[in-house]
């Protein structure tokens, strides 16, 4: 798709510089001299702004400040912007003053709003997919590598071959065990969003948790030894019986939602009949081009569309307007 780097994460102009990772002497000096640093607190950057008002910054902090004195690892080397060093660093170790909602934390989107007292004014610690249309592009991309590794080195600090707590190494890229020598890679999990299609009419499903009303398109993990079209047909079918013919690629995005990267297919419709898997989705039903028009503009009584910045929105956006190909 010819749109695709338009998608929200879709790309900036980071140049991430991956053979800097293995001279941690040179990078520590970038670092000191003119480095920047995006904090993160259990999976959410530190930005600037008022979403309300549709514009936030990422907040970037000078390597010494005193707000990432929580952090138990170092830096992690994200790439360049203009020639500058950029970091991130986890201050999940900080606890807030204002208790912390777990239950709220943990929801589909995470409303709450954590405050450090020494961040700038107007700063606070938000919940990524609540903000990431209000970013810049380069900031997009940032906030989701940033993201994406932090939770990974969250969730990895142990040696999943014997058990021993890893370390970091490679600037945040690997974690390196000392007790059997393993090293350990980034996860990214291929996820196919499939939009499916027959004549006039697209394919929509909803998960059992999601906000009332809310529609998408179906999606499903790729599993080992499958291709990304074998995925399509098989998740289609397997959520909602509909048979699936020719599948074509359209564009890509990342989603640090933990660790995916979304892989956004057009799929033709071959059957009509929909039956759910009620373990898999909660309800699907087929939209028609003008209905789905009334879903965008707000006005259908049942469905609510996909949330912007999605690629699920991006890709209905685009067959709405007919430019998926």
């Amino acid at each position: 798709m010819q749109l695709g780097d338009s998608v929200t994460f879709g790309g900036s102009d980071l140049d991430r510089a991956a053979a800097e990772r293995k001279d941690p002497e040179t990078l520590a000096l970038a670092l000191a001299q003119d480095g920047r640093v995006i904090p993160l607190w259990r999976g959410k950057p530190l930005v600037a702004g008022d979403p309300a008002q549709g514009f936030c910054t990422l907040v970037q902090l000078a390597p010494g400040d005193t707000i990432l004195a929580s952090a138990t690892e170092a830096p992690i080397f994200l790439g360049r912007i203009e020639g500058k060093p950029i970091f991130a660093q986890d201050i999940s170790a900080w606890t807030p003053q204002e208790p912390v909602d777990e239950a709220q934390i943990g929801a589909f989107l995470d409303p709450t709003v954590q405050v450090h007292p020494n961040a700038p004014a107007n700063s606070a610690f938000r919940e990524l997919r609540a903000i990431m249309t209000t970013l810049s592009a380069r900031d997009a991309e940032l906030a989701a590598t940033a993201r994406a590794l932090g939770n990974w080195h969250l969730s990895h600090g142990f040696c999943a071959g014997c058990g021993v707590a890893s370390k970091m190494a490679e600037a945040g890229w690997q974690r390196v065990c000392p007790g059997c020598g393993a090293h350990h890679f980034p996860r990214t999990d291929p996820v196919v969003i499939m939009l499916i299609t027959r004549g006039e009419r697209v394919l929509l499903g909803r998960s059992p948790g999601w906000p009332e009303g809310m529609f998408s398109l179906l999606a499903g993990f790729v599993e080992p030894g499958e291709t990304i079209e074998a995925a399509v047909r098989r998740e289609v079918f397997e959520e909602t019986a509909v048979q699936v013919g020719r599948v074509d690629y359209l564009a890509s995005q990342p989603w640090p939602f933990p660790a995916s990267l979304m892989i956004g297919c057009h799929g033709e419709a071959i059957s009509d009949d929909i039956t759910i898997d009620p373990t898999e989705i909660e309800a699907a039903r087929w939209v028609t081009r003008s209905e789905l028009l009334t879903v965008f503009a707000g006005l259908h009584p049942e469905i609510r569309p996909a949330r912007r910045g999605a690629i699920a929105h991006f890709l209905l956006e685009r067959w709405l307007a007919d430019r998926i190909d």
